[in-house]
């Protein structure tokens, strides 16, 4: 059943074979976000394929874990709650017995997944996250992994295999290399989703492949510790993952920032990434913080709903609680769409809605002190919990706030998040910047002036045009400003009094 967006909080709590998790969202709609986010390490799969059945210490902390939930939920007034359990509920003998006790101990209804159904969400969540996804999403558990194919918002058919952390560990007796020999057998009834990775995206989920990600990025010296969009080319991550296989987990940099439960699982998690680099050889592995709790919030919506670009909805949201006139971001994506038509050469769709987001984010700083103001409109935009974006976008962003606070200058901005952003990116951060930099002296960053102040090239020059009635605004501040954004297309400038 698909729903109409709403702002009445929903939790889901995610009982897996490794952790047992509570997020709450601040409603049902397109970008939810996280009001709370708890997750504890029971490890219920851990010996689950050797002896069939779940260890009750790992029980017992699930269910302690639960009641907290129940707790936690009520606290926040939460009156929707939906419970999911996979892999370890679903393979042990004593698996009924512990849903029957968690339903208790939460007082509420429980929804077993199925392989398939887990895959399904899994892919649907990638749906939600990025922006027109294409490739093949993996969801590493503690029990098992799914693989399924997405195009766009299309979700092939998914697969399951015993192949997570806790699962890999139990089966090949705690050795690495057994573990890649199972991890081949299993991949060969994935070859339907392999066949067809190659050159395209690997959407690697789950905590395990998260927390390699966050030490593949602290051995990079990464400019971001952002999860969501963080991507990188398969022979760089291959020889990562060799690294890690190879090493003793407490000597790898920033390991610290790992739970000691989960450091065990990264050689394993390593190694099925590994085999799956090497059997599907994909374009690129992104990340992906969205998976099956998003991917049913993302189900449950409606069409038109679905439908709305992540991305903007979320810059839409920021520029509602920070900006002290939100309809002149709105105004300003407009303005800017005039003047960006008057240049020479196509802007492409993918750099049209980060334009119009880098506009509703423009006055997100304004509260702090002016000499921050670029700098913390840049750390917020870079670190915000987006979806739809990479991080080459990400820095785009950051940047244009910076670039609208800061002035254009080449040489003011970050380093590493221009390189980040690539050439082409830097230099239409730097546009925008420019565009914001003549706008907000004319409109004082309120709704309604800049309709009737428009912007263009015209025969070879950015034309500014005030009405008569606004010609005291008119000055060496403002004209400098038009200047500067000519120069960064390098064109003159000039204001007209209309």
């Amino acid at each position: 059943m698909t729903t109409a967006p709403t702002l009445a909080p929903i939790a889901i709590i995610d009982i897996g074979s490794n952790s047992v998790r509570l997020v709450a969202y601040d409603g049902l709609r397109r970008g939810p976000t996280p009001l709370y986010n708890e997750k504890v390490l029971c490890g219920l799969g851990r010996s689950v394929f050797s002896t069939g059945r779940l260890n009750e210490d790992s029980v017992q902390r699930a269910l302690a874990a639960l009641r907290r939930f129940r707790v936690l939920c009520d606290t926040m007034r939460i009156d929707r709650i939906v419970v999911l359990a996979t892999a370890a509920a679903r393979d042990a003998a004593n698996g009924p017995a512990f849903l029957e006790a968690a339903r208790e101990a939460l007082g509420q209804e429980i929804q077993l997944l199925s392989g398939r159904r887990e895959a399904e969400l899994s892919a649907l969540g990638v749906v939600s996250g990025f922006y027109s996804p294409d490739g093949v999403v993996g969801d590493l558990g503690g029990g098992s992994l799914e693989l399924v194919d997405v195009h766009g918002t299309t979700v092939g058919q998914g697969v399951t295999m015993p192949l997570g952390g806790l699962a890999l560990q139990d089966l090949s007796e705690n050795s690495p290399k057994k573990a890649r020999k199972i991890a081949r057998e299993h991949l060969k009834k994935a070859e339907p989703q392999l066949d067809t990775l190659r050159g395209r995206t690997f959407y690697a989920v789950g905590g395990t492949w998260r927390a390699l990600a966050r030490l593949h990025q602290a051995a990079r010296g990464y400019p971001l510790h952002v999860m969501h969009g963080y991507a990188v080319e398969p022979s760089d991550e291959l020889s990562f993952l060799e690294m890690v296989e190879a090493s003793d987990a407490a000597t790898l940099q920033e390991v610290e920032t790992i739970s000691e439960a989960r450091r065990p699982l990264l050689a394993f998690g390593a190694v099925v990434l590994e085999e799956i680099i090497r059997l599907g050889r994909p374009r690129e592995i992104a990340i992906s913080a969205f998976g099956v709790r998003e991917g049913l919030l993302f189900e449950q919506l409606d069409r038109d709903t679905r439908a709305l670009d992540p991305l903007i909805v979320s810059a839409q949201d920021l520029n509602l609680q920070r900006a002290r006139s939100p309809g002149h971001g709105e105004e300003l994506r407009d303005w800017t769409d005039h003047f960006i038509a008057t240049l020479d050469g196509p802007e492409t769709a993918g750099e049209r809605r980060l334009r119009h987001a880098a506009c509703l984010l423009s006055d997100i700083g304004w509260r702090a002190h002016p000499d921050y103001r670029g700098e913390q409109s840049l750390n917020v935009i870079a670190n915000a919990a987006f979806a739809g974006i990479d991080h080459p976008g990400r820095a785009y962003l950051a940047l244009s706030g910076f670039f609208r606070h800061e002035g254009v200058a080449p040489e003011r901005a970050s380093s590493t998040l221009r390189n980040l952003a690539g050439p082409r990116l830097f230099d239409r951060a730097r546009l925008v910047g420019a565009l914001m930099r003549v706008a907000f002296p004319v409109s004082a960053g309120m709704e309604g002036p800049l309709k009737r102040i428009p912007i263009a090239v015209e025969d070879g020059k950015v034309v500014l045009r005030l009405p008569a009635e606004r010609a005291a605004l008119n000055g060496e501040r403002l004209l400098n400003r038009v200047r500067g954004l000519g120069r960064v297309i390098g064109l003159d400038g000039r204001i007209e009094i209309v």
